[in-house]
């Protein structure tokens, strides 16, 4: 889970003010957050295709805000993904 301070930093940092929740951005950054700090629990339980199931729906939702931010501003898109790491 994202703690309450972690998700206020996030959001100052990648919305446009301090409680612009509903960004792309900032929606993509949550959920990049949430799937990094799931990562370990899957790696030590593999057979828990529930919750991978969930795992696979944030990563397809991830996706797809990313592919309306690439379609919009492929400037923003750029430096979104080199902030969060996404791509090598």
């Amino acid at each position: 889970m994202i703690t309450f301070e972690q998700k206020k930093k996030l959001v100052s940092r990648f919305g446009k003010t301090e409680k612009d929740t509903g960004s792309p951005e900032v929606q993509i950054a949550l959920l990049t957050e949430r799937i990094n700090t799931l990562a370990p629990h899957f790696a030590s339980n593999p057979k828990d295709h529930n919750g991978n199931r969930g795992l696979m729906k944030m990563i397809g939702s991830r996706k797809n805000l990313l592919r309306y931010v690439q379609r919009q501003d492929p400037a923003k898109y750029t430096k979104l993904i080199a902030d969060l790491g996404l791509r090598k």
